[in-house]
């Protein structure tokens, strides 16, 4: 009996020293977070807005015939330059040069008979003179000389009429720029005004089209007076396999009018093409400079992070991550430019901060392929952005 009362004494005190010296419910403190840091960098930023384009040619023509006939001679490589002046197709000629002869014989007739008329003029006032015919026979010959003197202007006029016939037989460079493929062969009959013969274009220079929002209109008026050339990069071109042209452009026309169902305009750049690398109806894109190039700073793109649709960066401190709001400009390529909110030598929180809140502790470690960097230090890619970088993207509304 004892034996058992000694027994529950001593679980009753092994439970109350359990109860009095157990776990404590107290939590422990948070742990830091580790997270990855880069600089803030100020430095040159150059980036482009980016917009689609058409290339057109300064001067384009249609070659239609003028007169009826058959092609019978065709005198140009087809894809070839071909200079002003220079005789493309042939018409049959054959009537046209038969009217144009005849035409210069009435002209001969009507001079003669304009000279006879005068002759008989000059013989009848002699005679009237000597009051030996009579008045009436003077005035007829003074309306017939009138009369063959029209008639001289019409045959004149027909001669013109005939030449310019003869001289559509023969269809002729315009100006001096590149033919398409004949729409025509040999033998083909044509009629004037509707048989589509060819196209012929300029090419060097040429003009890159593309349609901006009636708000930036001020900003390309500014663009007028810029002369382009080797020197101004305003306006860069890239081409449909995404390299860029080696040509820069100067502003050539701003259209006259809004379209007022699309609240757009068209804006005309003229751009130099010695190599014929740029053809007419080609799609490109146009890269215009954004007036906010410049000292800007700039951190990795990656660092941003959206609340409600306001952006925020996290900056290392000391020891903790402080939440900062910032205003966006462009993105260039992983970099992005930050416009306010935060300041240059500024470090960003780049990995890690989607398990952080304003104020909270960070560790800041290296990246995993980064070990020998010491904490602390940004990754170099990260550091500086490239001096000049390519075109950028066109920026968001931020």
């Amino acid at each position: 009996m004892k034996q058992h009362s000694l027994l529950l004494i001593c679980v009753a005190g092994s439970l109350s020293w359990t109860a009095c010296h157990g776990p404590s419910n107290t939590p422990p403190p948070n742990p830091a977070t580790p997270v990855q840091i880069a600089p803030v960098v100020d430095t040159d930023a150059v980036y482009y807005d980016k917009y689609p384009a058409t290339v057109l040619a300064l001067n384009t023509v249609e070659l239609r015939a003028q007169v009826s006939g058959f092609i019978t001679g065709i005198f140009f490589q087809e894809g070839q330059v071909v200079q002003k002046g220079k005789p493309l197709y042939e018409i049959d000629r054959r009537k046209y040069e038969a009217a144009y002869n005849q035409a210069v014989a009435n002209v001969a007739s009507a001079k003669a008979n304009l000279v006879r008329a005068q002759k008989d003029i000059d013989r009848y006032n002699k005679l009237a003179e000597q009051d030996a015919i009579a008045k009436q026979v003077v005035d007829n010959a003074v309306a017939t000389f009138e009369t063959q003197k029209a008639q001289l202007e019409v045959a004149e006029a027909a001669v013109r009429s005939a030449a310019t016939d003869l001289d559509y037989a023969t269809i002729r460079a315009p100006f001096t720029g590149r033919i398409g493929i004949s729409q025509v062969k040999l033998g083909a009959q044509v009629s004037p005004g509707t048989t589509l013969l060819n196209t012929i274009s300029t090419e060097d220079p040429i003009t890159v089209q593309f349609v901006v929002n009636q708000t930036e209109i001020s900003r390309f008026v500014a663009y007028e007076n810029r002369k382009g050339g080797t020197n101004d990069s305003t306006f860069k071109i890239q081409l449909p396999d995404g390299t860029m042209y080696n040509q820069n452009g100067h502003l050539y026309a701003i259209d006259r009018g809004v379209d007022n169902q699309t609240a757009t305009i068209n804006i005309k750049v003229e751009v130099p093409n010695p190599k014929d690398l740029l053809k007419d109806g080609m799609s490109v894109s146009m890269h215009v400079l954004n007036d906010l190039s410049g000292q800007r700073l700039i951190i990795p793109y990656k660092a941003i992070t959206e609340q409600m649709g306001e952006f925020f960066v996290f900056v290392a401190k000391d020891s903790i991550g402080l939440q900062r709001k910032v205003h966006m400009g462009p993105k260039i390529r992983d970099r992005v430019v930050i416009l306010d909110g935060i300041n240059a030598g500024d470090q960003v929180i780049t990995e890690g901060f989607q398990r952080l809140r304003d104020s909270g502790k960070i560790s800041v470690v290296s990246p995993p392929d980064q070990n020998n960097t010491s904490a602390g230090a940004a990754p170099a890619a990260s550091a500086t952005p490239a001096a000049k970088p390519a075109a950028g993207e066109k920026p968001a509304n931020h």
